[in-house]
């Protein structure tokens, strides 16, 4: 029976030998006892290196964040200040425009007045000009037109210019009375 014992012993694969249990454990301390020794701190060596790194990334990743965010508030006032620049030189440049455009008018006017005053200067010494000669003309023609009336000759010069400006002063009286007088009529 001890036979049909150990032969059933053995052929039940579901139970292992009491030295197969007793090499499996040695086996299993000594490789656990080796990992444990040598590759797990490698492991953990690596793994906090690379938390480190990973770590360190996100820190890097965080403060470059922040020196952008940094410099986009920085970026953000250099524009806000150069608008506001930009603003105040177009101001100056419209009143400065304004300025300048009065300025012109001003000379404009004055230019204007000037060539007005030396016109009226002119006209003024034009029409002085004419008057002397229209007088010496109908001076001349008065003194003719008396000889021929009065038929004695007017060769006397003070005494010419006597008659002269009798009639023209004659004239002068009249004249402003026939323009009121036509004037008035019309």
């Amino acid at each position: 029976m001890t036979t049909t014992v150990l032969a059933a012993e053995e052929l039940n694969p579901l139970v292992p030998h009491t030295v197969e249990i007793i090499v499996g454990l040695i086996a299993f301390l000594l490789l656990f006892w080796l990992l444990q020794k040598f590759a797990i701190p490698q492991f953990e060596k690596v793994y906090a290196e690379r938390r480190d790194k990973i770590e360190g990334g996100l820190k890097r990743a965080e403060e470059a964040q922040e020196q952008a965010a940094e410099l986009k508030r920085q970026y953000e006032e250099q524009l806000a200040g150069l608008r506001a620049e930009a603003a105040r030189i177009r101001d100056d440049a419209r009143a400065e425009g304004q300025q300048i455009k009065a300025e012109l008018r001003a000379q404009a006017e004055e230019e204007a007045a000037r060539i007005r005053q030396r016109g009226e200067e002119q006209l003024a010494a034009a029409r002085e000009q004419v008057v002397r000669q229209l007088r010496g003309e109908i001076g001349g023609l008065s003194v003719q037109l008396a000889e021929r009336i009065v038929g004695d000759s007017l060769a006397d010069e003070d005494r010419r210019r006597a008659t002269v400006d009798a009639f023209l002063s004659e004239l002068d009286s009249l004249g402003p009375r026939e323009t009121t007088t036509a004037g008035g009529a019309s």
